[in-house]
């Protein structure tokens, strides 16, 4: 059931974007050929009001089609309804709607979030720091380390509880690069032993874990509903900024953060975990998911809502649309990149999923 929930919400999410694209264009009158989920073959598909609604094969992602990419439509070229007839403000607002609804779809599911399950109210910590996440070839992972990892001990001695107990295992890893650190981990209640050496980056231990505090939260209804809009503004901003700027690290700092870019395979693993742990894991989870779509398609890439937003802008300030074969040329660059890495992350995904390993006798 984790994989089919996290599958769905990941459907949900391109399901809205691509809605955003459609109701844009319908609502200013522009015509529309299609309402794509997937792409490549149909699978299921549906005719209403000459537009067809299709599910396809391959499920990663989704388009809205306009008549005016089928040069046989049937359409006059200068038929005023067609998206390129229309001004640079107009078909702006199409290609920009699918990013404002995932935007409002996240703020929307923190609402959700605050009505069903509550708004925070402290923390109940556990002993120890959890191991959330952590990257292939860094030191946590080469020592044996596993996602779900329970660190109660160093160096002969209690981590004990909450923030002060990452804070002091964080210190201890910065202060020891090149250095073993002797650690107590309890995974599924059984007590093993390891030995980590921190990796030296700038002088500083690095081990290429994601770490937090192991407990529970607590949660209390609300109040009111101005105190649930305010905790999902809040949520919704935190998650907005650290967003973007994993963004920007990823461009300023590539080598470093590279190896965190997680594919959809790892995504559906994630979200499938989540969803066992129920609570609000699988709320946050999908505002996430939806906040980082949103802002990747803003970026001014070819075949992304921001490339198409740069063309636009460019054409504005020129006042007239960039030659059609630099065009073309933009966007298959783009169709080629997007391509390889939606492969490369897929391979790299599934390399690092535990039943895989045992496949290949690791």
């Amino acid at each position: 059931m984790g994989v089919l929930s996290a599958l769905a919400i990941l459907a949900l999410l391109i399901v809205v974007h691509e809605a955003g694209h459609f109701f844009a264009a319908v609502w200013q009158g522009i015509r529309v050929t299609s309402f794509n989920v997937g792409f490549g073959p149909v699978v299921l598909e549906r005719r209403s009001r000459g537009v067809q609604f299709a599910l396809r094969a391959i499920p990663f992602g989704g388009y809205v089609a306009f008549p005016d990419d089928d040069p046989e439509s049937g359409f006059d070229p200068k038929d005023p309804d067609l998206l390129k007839n229309r001004s640079v403000v107009q078909r702006a607002l199409v290609i920009s709607a699918g990013v404002i609804a995932n935007l409002l779809l996240a703020l929307a599911v923190l609402c959700a979030q605050g009505i069903l399950v509550g708004i925070p109210a402290g923390f109940n910590a556990g002993s120890g720091v959890l191991v959330v996440a952590l990257q292939p070839e860094g030191a946590a992972a080469l020592a044996g380390l596993e996602a779900g990892d329970l660190v109660v001990g160093l160096g002969g001695k209690s981590l004990g509880a909450g923030t002060n107990a990452v804070q002091q295992l964080v210190e201890a890893v910065k202060n020891s690069p090149n250095q073993p650190l002797a650690l107590e981990v309890n995974r599924n209640g059984v007590s093993t032993s390891f030995k980590l050496i921190p990796a030296s980056q700038s002088g500083s231990g690095r081990i290429g874990a994601q770490l937090q505090p192991d407990g529970d939260e607590i949660y209390r209804r609300a109040h009111n509903p101005l105190e649930i809009w305010q905790q999902a503004q809040r949520e919704f901003s935190q998650i907005l900024r650290r967003t973007i700027s994993g963004f920007v690290a990823l461009a300023t700092n590539f080598g470093e953060t590279a190896p965190q870019i997680s594919g959809p395979v790892k995504i559906v693993e994630m979200g499938a975990k989540l969803a066992q742990q129920g609570g609000s894991s699988l709320f946050l989870f999908t505002a996430l998911i939806s906040v980082n779509l949103a802002v990747l398609n803003s970026l001014p890439l070819p075949m992304l809502d921001g490339g198409q937003f740069l063309f636009l802008l460019l054409e504005g300030l020129r006042g007239k649309p960039l030659p059609e074969r630099l065009q073309l040329a933009f966007t298959q660059s783009g169709l080629l990149l997007l391509l390889g890495l939606s492969v490369v992350l897929i391979v790299k995904d599934t390399s690092q999923l535990a039943f895989v390993q045992q496949l290949l006798g690791r």
